[in-house]
């Protein structure tokens, strides 16, 4: 993950993605680019040629939000992609990935430690599935039915989702439709790296994926970028069969960049499932522990 220039890399793999004719403008013969030049982008958004190259290469620094919004609604971005390129150009300058700034030990995004009433808020909603997510994708808690579904360990462990996804060749029968997994995987660690810019913990999942995964690879290199709070998901369980659970993923507050998502049952299949998983789970768990979880 190198942040060094981010915001000109983005700003071209999504300009290679927007066709003249969507953009309105006539071909005639062969063009050199899939995309939309920079002069085109440039003359669309109402800036000068000479500024948005500069904005490309990463010699430009600080564009105003107008600035933004105009490249936006030229290069057409959604919503999450509309943030992240604000996050990539309003963030300080930082140190390249090849000289990241040192790990903080205190920083609480990362930290296991989950405060008591959240503990207590997981196990009030033991009846459907929830855990906490830091933003390197680490299950920071998660309660029984979690970890019976996803494989979250015990009390006191950690499961990287990511590696999970992308290392672990057992969430392939997990997921079904792994596929759509790992690009929301991939576009929740870019979105997240864009807002904790010298995240070391990120840089190091980023890194480590990238050298282990050439899916992961592939899928990064694409710029894709999304964080889809809310949803449905597919599973393959080994114990329950297949089913589809909904999402819904809330911002904790403190500014620690933690979420806490919870799965229910859409449906009649599902709700089966769950409560099949609990028993299974109850009856797994060693007497007075915490349930044994799935373990992939």
């Amino acid at each position: 993950m190198n942040p060094a220039n981010e915001l000109g890399s983005f700003l071209m793999s999504r300009r290679a993605r927007v066709t003249p004719a969507a953009a309105g403008i006539p071909v005639a013969g062969r063009r050199r680019v899939a995309g939309l030049r920079r002069e085109e982008v440039a003359e669309l958004a109402g800036v000068s040629v000479v500024y948005y190259t500069r904005l490309e290469q990463g010699r430009a620094h600080h564009p105003s939000d107008a600035v933004l919004d105009a490249l936006a609604r030229v290069l057409r971005l959604d919503t999450a992609e509309r943030a992240h390129v604000n996050d990539l150009a309003h963030r300080p300058r930082i140190r390249s990935a090849v000289d990241p700034a040192p790990a903080d030990p205190a920083d609480p995004a990362h930290d296991g430690r989950v405060r008591d009433g959240l503990r207590r808020l997981l196990t009030a909603v033991g009846a459907v599935p929830a855990y906490v997510l830091g933003p390197a994708m680490d299950v920071l808690d998660a309660n029984d039915l979690a970890r019976a579904l996803i494989g979250a360990p015990a009390v006191g462990g950690r499961l990287s989702l990511a590696r999970h996804i992308f290392l672990d060749t057992a969430a392939r029968e997990l997921y079904p439709r792994w596929e759509d997994v790992a690009r929301q995987t991939v576009g929740f660690l870019r979105f997240s790296a864009g807002r904790r810019p010298g995240d070391v913990r990120l840089a190091r999942i980023v890194a480590e994926l990238s050298g282990r995964s050439m899916e992961f690879r592939s899928l990064w290199a694409a710029q894709e970028v999304g964080k889809e709070p809310y949803g449905t998901k597919s599973f393959r369980h080994p114990v329950v069969g297949r089913f589809d659970l909904a999402y819904e993923t809330l911002a904790l507050p403190g500014g620690e960049d933690r979420s806490l998502v919870v799965f229910t049952a859409p449906d009649a299949r599902a709700d089966t499932a769950l409560r099949l998983l609990g028993s299974w789970a109850a009856s797994a768990a060693p007497a007075g522990g915490p349930a044994a979880p799935h373990l992939p």
